[in-house]
């Protein structure tokens, strides 16, 4: 089984596939595409994964590919024991218990069971120009991204009340990144790791996150097409020695 490890110094590049956009014959080709770019996790999940089995996907993945698979689960239901880790989501941006506290609760019993890791995370939404699924089927509103202070509170709190890391995420499709001015402040008011994603469509909007403190950046959509110019500037900067 893949190890998955997160650390405050590292900077870590994520592909989140989505199981509702694929079939076995996508996800295979995506699996050959995410060893040529070398990142360093796949996260497997989304809001909905109301057309996919989640359990399929991530079984015919693990086979297909090295790279550690995490799930990034949206409900309690989409859980699979073909992962190497879990993020456990908290929706601390929001004010909707069931996020919260009551999705966990109908969780826990198979997640006892599990052997992958759990990780305890602080999930915050961050407005990126537009409504979002996640925010759509969260009933909860993001942070406003000019919120630089509701931002490194919130991320602060997730921190005591025992969060391992903070999760900043505009949302799929989203017109803009997470600004970089808030990853830098959040990292800096934290002593967890960051994860970073939604709205990212270049290698220099990555760079910016890295440098501003992320630890994890994350990237989706703009991976889903082999063509897409951020596909083609990993791919070289593998080759280059990344």
């Amino acid at each position: 089984m893949p190890s998955f490890d997160l650390y405050k110094t590292d900077r870590k590049l994520a592909i989140l596939v989505d199981p509702d956009k694929h079939d076995a014959n996508s996800l295979l080709d995506l699996c050959a595409h995410v060893d040529s770019l070398q990142p360093d996790v796949l996260l497997i999940g989304g809001s909905l994964v109301y057309k996919a089995n989640i359990e399929e996907s991530a079984k015919l993945i693990r086979s297909n590919t090295k790279v550690p698979l995490v799930l990034f689960p949206g409900h309690f239901t989409q859980l699979t024991e073909h992962v190497d880790a879990v993020l456990l989501l908290s929706l601390i941006s929001g004010r909707n218990p069931d996020l919260l506290i009551g999705q966990h609760v109908l969780a826990a019993p198979r997640l006892k069971r599990m052997a992958a890791k759990k990780i305890s995370t602080g999930y915050m939404l961050i407005d990126g120009g537009q409504s979002t699924s996640v925010s759509y089927m969260s009933h909860t509103q993001p942070i406003p991204s000019d919120k630089v202070d509701i931002a490194v509170c919130t991320a602060q709190a997730g921190e005591l009340v025992g969060m391992h890391c903070i999760y900043m995420d505009a949302g799929s499709g989203a017109k803009k990144a997470v600004p970089t001015e808030m990853v830098k402040s959040v990292a800096e008011a934290t002593d967890i790791p960051l994860i970073v994603g939604g709205g990212l469509r270049s290698l220099e909007a990555i760079e910016g996150m890295w440098n501003a403190g992320a630890n994890l950046v994350v990237i989706g959509n703009a991976l889903e097409d082999q063509h897409h110019p951020l596909f083609r500037g990993l791919s070289e900067r593998i080759r280059s020695g990344r």
